[in-house]
């Protein structure tokens, strides 16, 4: 579980909720407009509807939920598991990695070992991890680029619901004992759209893509360390080889 992402979404949605309860005559009751929640939230769904394919709204919620919750291995971990992979096929052999699948949460990685289990050759190991690191870089791409055009979109229909506000508040210039609350609730569109933009999607579409970078050296380590188990390299120098995706301030942990 990535406690960073709910760290930060809690403290700051915990610092804006605070600073409306401390003001003066205010409380959250003053900050609650069901129809300029129901503008904002449904205006940006709607047109995100409208921007992109079904097929990925649907994926949204789980690009979500990867994004707050999930937590991958690091570099020097996959390094540690390729090279005890290589010692153990080195001594009894591909087949004896079988047995190892079961231990194996990563997808990706367990259908490289299967490919090499089954007897591909190298090149043929190497085509068709590449094929699936680049449909998850795919993958990880639509989702960011949807949680940022939910940013962009979040404040535009909040700025929409205040000159609707501003329009109704107008007509009612005949009494001034209504302009005060009329101003107010024509704001809310705006904070919400503000809010939603800058405390949801746009950190998730940050954290989306600082993941899919971080997944992307993952794959690409993972696919040169199971290529040389599948050529017979020697352990040792698989782990020297893959040292080079780390930082030098990294490789001197690197345990086997």
């Amino acid at each position: 579980m990535d406690f960073t992402t709910i760290i930060g979404t809690l403290v700051a949605f915990g610092a804006v909720l605070t600073a409306m309860m401390m003001g003066e005559g205010g409380g959250l009751g003053t900050f609650l407009d069901v129809p300029s929640l129901a503008l904002v939230f449904g205006g940006t769904i709607a047109v995100t509807l409208m921007n992109f394919p079904i097929g990925e709204i649907k994926q949204i919620v789980k690009v979500m939920m990867v994004t707050a919750m999930h937590k991958s291995t690091t570099p020097s971990e996959e390094i540690a598991r390729i090279v005890s992979y290589a010692n153990l096929a080195r001594k009894e052999g591909l087949l004896a990695l079988e047995a190892k699948l079961q231990e194996v949460d990563d997808a990706f990685f367990a259908k490289g070992i299967q490919l090499v289990i089954d007897g591909f050759n190298a090149d043929t190991v190497r085509d068709i991890m590449d094929l699936e690191a680049e449909w998850q870089r795919q993958r990880h791409s639509m989702g960011k680029k949807i949680m940022d055009q939910m940013g962009a979109f979040a404040p535009a229909f909040g700025m929409i619901g205040t000159l609707v506000g501003l329009v109704l508040m107008l007509q009612n210039l005949d009494d001034p004992s209504k302009i005060g609350g009329g101003m107010a609730t024509a704001l809310l569109t705006t904070l919400y759209g503000a809010m939603a933009s800058n405390m949801v999607f746009l950190p998730l579409a940050g954290k989306l893509e600082v993941r899919a970078k971080h997944e992307a050296l993952l794959r690409e380590l993972m696919i040169e360390g199971i290529v040389a188990i599948q050529s017979g390299e020697k352990p040792q120098l698989i782990k020297e080889k893959l040292k080079g995706f780390l930082s030098p301030s990294a490789r001197e942990g690197v345990g086997v």
